[in-house]
């Protein structure tokens, strides 16, 4: 990540928006959001397998569900930010991952200039890929500051995204499983 070229922006938007970047409280300013822009997009520079890697032989062939992942995210079409709570549900293939591992995967995504709806295909196809499962679902409720504070300013309203994978497309009392589980 480039610092000094996100400084410079952060300077230009605050002369754009007729402000002083060295008045008192913004002369830091631009810093400080080189510095948040490094942590709130370090999933640029992640990779969900390595948090998915580590697997232990299981012989449960049952489902199992993470729900209420936290997440933050930001907008790419305003640079504004999302947030809401993932769910994953799996059906394991021989091997299972650390529970923690599902809610890394969820951070690496998030943590990019992203789209609710990508947002859920990424986390989905990292896990089918990695975890070589029969088959995963990702759902996400989220809400999106571009869309509740400007623009149309309906706050409070919530998105919601599902991805089905492997035996989740096909076999829809196992996918009304998963959606009673997370409700």
């Amino acid at each position: 990540m480039d610092k000094d070229k996100i400084m410079q922006g952060v300077r230009l938007i605050l002369e754009g928006v007729g402000e002083d970047p060295e008045r008192e409280g913004l002369r830091d300013t631009p810093l400080r959001v080189a510095k948040m822009y490094e942590e709130i997009f370090a999933g640029l520079n992640e990779e969900a397998a390595v948090h998915l890697s580590r697997t232990f032989e299981s012989a449960n062939s049952d489902i199992i569900v993470e729900k209420d992942i936290t997440f933050y995210s930001t907008c790419e079409h305003h640079l504004m930010p999302f947030f809401g709570r993932a769910a994953i549900g799996y059906i394991p293939n021989g091997k299972v991952v650390g529970i923690s591992k599902l809610a890394r995967t969820v951070e690496v995504f998030a943590r990019r200039p992203q789209i609710q709806e990508q947002l859920t295909v990424q986390i989905a196809d990292a896990i089918m890929e990695n975890l070589d499962t029969k088959g995963v679902i990702v759902a996400i409720e989220a809400e999106h500051t571009c869309m509740t504070m400007r623009g149309v300013k309906k706050p409070g309203t919530k998105t919601f995204t599902l991805v089905s994978r492997g035996v989740f497309e096909t076999d829809t009392d196992l996918r009304n499983l998963f959606l009673n589980m997370i409700k």
